[in-house]
Parts: C-alpha cells; structure tokens; sequence
C-alpha cells in the first residue's frame, strides 16, 4: 500500500510502499479515504514530541474510510461500513489508572501506563489502509464525506467536548479564543445550540470570515471581551496559553474556562491582583470526552449544523499539506485523500 512515512525526526513525509497491515482479533482493515491534519502530527515530527518508535513511521489520527475486512471475534462491523477511526484505541488494562474503569477518553492516553494511540503508538491513518480495534470506531452518518468526516474525528470531537464540558446555560454567553481547525468548528458548535458567540481573535482578516461561520461579535482579545459585557464560558482552542492567560479579564462572575487544546512550550497562570478565588471561576481540561460525544459531533455535521472548513490534497501533495500547517497557512483544516 502507499503511505505517508516520516523517515525520522525533523525530516519531511515521504510516500511509499509499505506492507498493508492485516487485522487481528478484534480489529477490522479500513481502506482510508480521508485523512486530517493535525498540529500534534507537526509536533511529532519535528521533535516537540518523543518522535514515535514505529517502523514505519506512519502518523495521523483524523482517518475516515469502509471497512474492507474484519478480524476474528469481530461482530460490531461489517465489511462495507463507512466509519472513522479515533486517537485513543485503547489502554493497557492493569496499570493504576486502568484500574478506576473509567471510559476511553483523552485522558486514558495521557495516563495509562501503555496506551494504543492511533499514530503515535500504533501506526496511523496516512496509508490507503490502516487495521485498528473495531470498538475504537464509530460509524459515519449517510451523507457525510469522508473529507468532512476527518476533521471531525478529532478536532470536531475536541471542540464539541470542551463546549459540553463547560456545560453552558441557555441565558449565557459563549466566547470561543482561537480561530483556527478547533476554534472554527467551536464558534459553529456553539452558535447551532443557540448561544450568544463571541469569537477571540487577534487576527483581523478572520472577523468577516468568523461572523459567517456564526459569531455574534468579534473581539480581539479578553479585555475587549470584557469590555463587550464578557462571557460565561471561554472555550481556548488556540495554542497559546498565554492568550488564555489574559483571556481570563473577560470571564465573568461564576465563569468557566475550558482548555481544549496544547501549548507545547507555555504555561496558563493566574494573576493574583485578579482576586482569583472571589470570582467562583473554574478552569477545566477538556478533551476527546468519550465516543457519544464523537457521534453526536458527526451527526451535527452530517445534519449541516456545522461545517468543517478544509483544504484537501491528494496523497501526492501530503508533504506540502505537511508544510502548510507546520507554518499555519491552511484555513482551517488539511485533509489528504489516499
């Protein structure tokens, strides 16, 4: 099969043929047709992360595709089904964590002594095909692309989450930081539940862009949210935890900030002059929060609610797409199709 292979730290994606993996008990082969582009795929491969010990190196955890063979033991699938595959195949079962039993999220990957993370620690979805555990799938609704349903595996089922986990209610008021492959789709999240939405940017030649996606008002930062009247939720999608530092100015009484994204190098802190502990605000992590959250993000956009921005590249142009969003110049998601 052909792939997108990373020959090693700091070096650029290269397509080749590799050997098509076989699935096992309890996994099915999906021919991949679509694959996002995530920022954490840069990170790894330019050594931010500890670069993957696979060979090959084979990453993406955004693939959407049909399943062209199950395993044995496998009957939650069948060959034919249109499905998505997920970041978090599963844990190792024994260590400490394992043993609360809570649900496959985010934070298993981030806890267990031993996760499968679909390219990180198991090879990934930039291949023309790709085995992972069946139970790690969800099916794509009719309608749904396979270009659309990528970004949504996990930077719609990423937004999606942070937004529920703050748990807005119908009178409050949404702000979203960050206007990129989360942030997008967060605005729309938030603007298809019915919310006042307030984009954070400091991008000025976003606001036009953002206000048709369904914010309600455009500002460029937390004091000129506060100075707007603020929000009861601030959802950080951006990679600056900085900004979500300052950001903190437009939280209002009783507010919560939800973190639902990475900032490799910087730290959130609270300024103590805030009188922080007055304020009743809750700063939450947030992130892929369980598989129903993932089916009710795709069935949002299978509906039209909401609607990834993508541009897509054929497996041809997989580095470019690469270099792109290494340097930010994709609005708002790369996909590659294989």
């Amino acid at each position: 099969m052909r792939a997108a292979v990373v020959p090693g730290v700091r070096q650029r994606w290269e397509l080749r043929e590799v050997p098509t993996p076989r699935p096992g008990p309890g996994e099915v082969l999906i021919r991949v047709r679509a694959s996002g582009v995530c920022g954490n795929d840069v990170w790894l491969t330019d050594g931010t992360y500890p670069y993957p010990e696979m060979d090959p190196t084979i990453l993406g955890h955004e693939p959407a595709g049909e399943v062209v063979e199950v395993g044995p033991g496998v009957t939650s699938r069948r060959v034919g089904d249109r499905v998505g595959a997920t970041w978090v195949q599963g844990t190792c079962g024994t260590c400490a964590y394992c043993r609360l039993q809570l649900p496959l999220t985010g934070q298993s990957a981030m806890n267990c002594a031993a996760p499968a993370m679909t390219g990180m620690t198991r090879q990934g979805g930039h291949a023309e095909f790709i085995a992972v555990p069946a139970d790690s799938t969800v099916l794509l609704p009719p309608g749904l692309s396979y270009e659309l349903a990528a970004p949504m595996l996990c930077a719609g089922y990423t937004a999606w989450s942070a937004l529920r986990a703050a748990d807005p209610q119908p009178h409050e008021r949404v702000a979203v930081l960050g206007i990129g492959g989360l942030g997008h789709l967060a605005v729309q999240f938030s603007r298809a539940c019915g919310f006042e939405t307030v984009a954070v940017t400091g991008t000025p030649d976003k606001h036009d862009l953002v206000r048709k996606l369904g914010a309600d008002l455009v500002v460029g930062d937390g004091d000129e949210l506060r100075d707007s009247g603020g929000a009861d939720v601030v959802v950080v999608t951006g990679t600056s935890f900085a900004a979500a530092t300052r950001a903190l100015s437009g939280l209002r009484v009783n507010g919560r900030m939800v973190l639902a994204t990475i900032d490799p190098a910087g730290s959130f802190t609270i300024d103590p002059s805030r009188q922080f502990f007055a304020q009743n605000h809750r700063i939450l992590g947030a992130t892929h929060n369980g598989l129903p959250y993932l089916v009710q993000a795709l069935e949002l956009a299978a509906q039209g609610a909401v609607t990834p921005m993508v541009e897509l590249f054929d497996s041809e142009q997989v580095t470019e797409a690469v270099d792109r969003v290494a340097v930010g110049d994709v609005r708002f998601r790369a996909v590659v199709t294989y």
